[in-house]
């Protein structure tokens, strides 16, 4: 039977051509490396090497087994990376990027998928917008993320889709809500927007003045809020409009703004959602089960793209 440890050995007395020589390099007594080149003979039923002075010469034998033996030993030693890559996974700190209103998606439920799986670590979930997320992603300092991608650059990162969200329309005045929104009588509405902070790298408004572009006008806001509950909080009170995602207004208009609705906006608009890492980068397993679990959830709620 073949062991690492006679591979290594025989490795390493073929590349030194010396038996003192390869127990010197790996810490081994002589006679030791001798027994482990003798076993591996015996066991193959061949000769390796032939003594020649002080040195040994490998044989043609020696010459086939060896391409065969580095290939083995490094697949062990990848193998040994991978087991300790997902024992310390086990019991360290994952972090994911994820725009803002992810957690209306996927937060707490994703956190509990993670421990449900891995009860011994730590998470992070990071970021308040997707520009936010998308600038740390770019700097190293997140390894994957899930973001809202509308208007971002691609170069350099890897960017793949796996859900979109329908933005609609909500108010708190019937009247508003008999047909959909055309561009025209959105430039004409009052609005509360949110994510004012980033508002100019913000996906929705990137969208909305896409569509207003030929009005002449950007998004008119009344209010400008960072979290889109206060927003929605707002419209309930009458006291402005505003345009949020689908899956956004299903979950917390019941909540916050019972006497609100909603109405598509016309043509329809969508908010896609992708996961983004940087293209030459390897994922560790933490990134790709935080990817797996957080397209899972998201693609719950909004609308899968090329769904698993």
């Amino acid at each position: 039977m073949l062991s690492l440890h006679q591979l290594r050995c025989f490795l390493t007395t073929y590349e030194t051509g010396s038996l003192t020589a390869a127990a010197e390099e790996l810490g081994y007594a002589q006679p030791s490396v001798s027994e482990q080149i003798r076993a591996l003979e015996k066991s193959l039923g061949v000769q390796l090497f032939r003594r020649v002075g002080r040195g040994v010469v490998p044989t043609t034998v020696a010459d086939e087994l060896r391409p065969h033996a580095e290939r083995t030993l490094a697949a062990a030693e990848e193998a040994r990376k991978a087991v300790q890559a997902v024992k310390q996974f086990e019991t360290g700190t994952i972090r994911f990027g994820m725009f803002g209103q992810a957690r209306l998606y996927a937060g707490a439920q994703l956190v509990a998928d993670v421990l449900a799986r891995y009860p011994g670590v730590r998470v992070e979930l990071i970021g308040a917008n997707s520009a936010d997320v998308f600038e740390q992603l770019r700097r190293g300092r997140l390894e994957a993320a899930i973001i809202a991608v509308t208007g971002v650059a691609s170069e350099g990162m890897a960017i793949t889709p796996v859900a979109k969200d329908e933005l609609v329309y909500i108010s708190a005045d019937p009247a508003h809500l008999t047909l959909p929104v055309t561009a025209h009588r959105l430039a004409l509405s009052t609005l509360v927007m949110y994510e004012t902070t980033w508002r100019a790298n913000d996906s929705i408004r990137t969208i909305m003045r896409n569509l207003l572009h030929e009005t002449g006008r950007n998004p008119p806001t009344r209010i400008e809020v960072e979290d889109v509950e206060s927003a929605i909080e707002l419209v309930g009170l009458g006291l402005a409009d505003s345009v949020v995602p689908k899956g956004a207004a299903m979950q917390l208009l019941p909540r916050l703004a019972p006497n609100a609705g909603w109405v598509s906006l016309r043509p329809k608009q969508y908010d896609t959602f992708a996961i983004v890492h940087r293209a030459d980068a390897t994922l560790s397993p933490a990134a790709r089960l935080m990817i797996e679990l957080a397209t899972a959830r998201i693609q719950e709620i909004a609308e899968p793209i090329n769904p698993r």
